[in-house]
């Protein structure tokens, strides 16, 4: 067998296991990456016939040598875990000998209330991505959370939104702010419109999570499982190959997003998840107690929290520089 060949058998199968185990397209994609990556750096040789000492070799040379991020060289360290015991089957060792990336300790950037509010008044021009900044900031949502948003997962009856399959693969709820009930009804009317045009045209089918397309395989042109922010085009599956309406891309939010800012004269690196740090942060300064915040954060653990409270004002005096005492 060709040694160029091997590696793009293998890889098909890492798509098949990694598909049967239901994980997300966009986690698909990345460990497909990371392990061509890891092929790739050890001339090609097949997985089959590398150890613990090749798993070693590669995660030292992403911090040595390429200086990546310890998100990065974590996020390849799980691409590889996964090759190793649910691919080949295999134990992974205990990776000693691994140069670790140094994790530095980051303020997030945070907006005032007054430049948020800035920003969501450049956003108005375009009532959709004015409604996405809005839940960014109203509810504490990751970008792809909110682009992820179904029609069924709005309950205006019980006031909450049902954020399904976030990251950790977790669900949870959040609040529905009453200033939205009326342009989330507008958005879903627009979303209709679409949707009934879809259907008229032969189309209107949307991706379902994990086998529901099998179980339920009409679920797929219900309004219910549509998304609230479809895109303008329709477009192929990736995985089933079908033409269906996805949700709009990251790019159209990240894009408005830093326009807005410009626009608005702010100085800060201002991106989507800023408002996500600056609902947080506002929560914190309102006294709201860290550990509700780290229910409505989708936070696995209440450190990753507690940072939002080195940029939240504290409740006792601020210390005076002596500089302002001359």
């Amino acid at each position: 067998m060709d040694s160029n060949e091997r590696p793009i058998k293998f890889l098909d199968l890492a798509r098949e296991r990694i598909r049967l185990r239901h994980l997300s397209y966009t986690t698909e994609k990345s460990y497909i990456a990371w392990i061509r990556r890891f092929i790739i750096f050890h001339g090609k040789l097949h997985p089959k016939e590398m150890g613990e000492e090749h798993i070693v070799a590669f995660l030292s040379d992403l911090a040595v040598r390429r200086n990546c991020s310890p998100g990065t060289q974590n996020q390849a360290l799980n691409a590889l875990v996964f090759l190793f015991r649910h691919i080949l089957n295999r134990d992974v060792g205990e990776f000693k000998g691994i140069m670790w990336s140094r994790r530095k300790r980051r303020v997030p950037e945070v907006m005032t209330r007054e430049e948020v509010a800035s920003v969501l008044r450049e956003l108005k021009y375009h009532p959709q991505k004015w409604l996405i900044g809005c839940l960014l900031y109203g509810c504490g949502l990751r970008l792809s959370e909110a682009l992820h948003i179904r029609v069924k997962d709005i309950d205006f009856g019980q006031g909450f939104i049902a954020i399904r399959d976030a990251k950790g693969n977790k669900d949870r709820i959040v609040p529905l702010p009453k200033k939205l009930v009326g342009p989330l009804r507008k958005q879903l009317s627009v979303a209709e419109g679409i949707h009934r045009h879809d259907i008229k045209a032969g189309y209107g089918r949307v991706s379902l999570p994990f086998a529901l397309s099998r179980k339920y395989p009409n679920a797929d042109r219900e309004w219910a499982w549509q998304y609230l922010f479809p895109s303008t085009k329709l477009s192929r599956d990736p995985r089933s190959g079908d033409i269906k309406r996805h949700h709009i891309f990251d790019t159209f939010m990240d894009n408005a997003v830093k326009r807005a800012a410009r626009a608005a004269g702010l100085s800060k690196r201002i991106t989507c998840h800023t408002f996500r740090h600056s609902f947080a942060t506002h929560l914190l300064e309102n006294g709201r107690d860290i550990r509700l915040i780290q229910e409505l954060l989708g936070h696995s653990d209440v450190k990753t929290t507690m940072i939002y409270t080195h940029v939240a004002k504290s409740p006792i005096p601020r210390v005076v520089s002596p500089i302002d005492e001359l």
